[in-house]
């Protein structure tokens, strides 16, 4: 099995590529190993020492240090993502829930909150998970947009300016009832 690397944007994210489907039906992400106990993938990779977020995407696995070199770091995480897909394991334990938390908006708001997600959907979400990261909407309240951003995206020095100046600007753009994005 080969797994290709590609740097992102953070300087402290690497995103893992498998040649496999990773969470094809949503991004999971951990960011503690507490957090992580309903991954045995995430799990192993909290055991690598200096790793201090997980996120799985469609077809990547962003790992993101806190401590350490990446010449340390990414052996020790190239052997944990290959031994996991060369057994088969699953991703997380059949038994296990995930939730993002609720989202929240006024009832009126039904149909701006499907434009503003499928915007996120097909323009946003795309270039994000090409950085390794993901972008999921949590809510709308007084014209702001509430967005949560994980993987590589989740403390990277530029996620400010792609908040305000790339997403806010495209969804104001299409959606003039949004006045502002804020990052939950």
């Amino acid at each position: 099995m080969f797994i290709q690397t590609e740097a992102t944007p953070n300087p402290a994210t690497l995103k893992f590529l498998p040649g496999k489907q990773v969470a094809p039906d949503q991004p999971l992400e951990f960011s503690s190993p507490d957090g992580a106990a309903r991954s045995q993938l995430a799990a192993a990779l909290f055991a690598v020492g200096g790793v201090s977020r997980v996120m799985f995407g469609s077809d990547f696995v962003s790992v993101t240090k806190d401590a350490g070199d990446w010449q340390h770091i990414k052996p020790a995480v190239l052997g944990a993502i290959m031994e996991h897909f060369m057994a088969g394991w699953p991703l997380v334990s059949a038994d296990a829930v995930a939730s993002d938390g609720d989202e929240f908006f006024n009832p009126e708001h039904e149909e701006l909150v499907q434009t503003i997600k499928e915007l996120l959907d097909s323009r946003i979400r795309p270039a994000v998970a090409g950085d390794g990261g993901d972008i999921t909407f949590r809510g709308f309240r007084d014209g702001i947009v509430f967005l949560t951003m994980k993987g590589a995206c989740s403390g990277c020095p530029s996620s400010t300016a792609t908040l305000k100046n790339g997403i806010e600007n495209l969804l104001r753009h299409y959606v003039p009832e949004v006045e502002a994005v804020e990052q939950m």
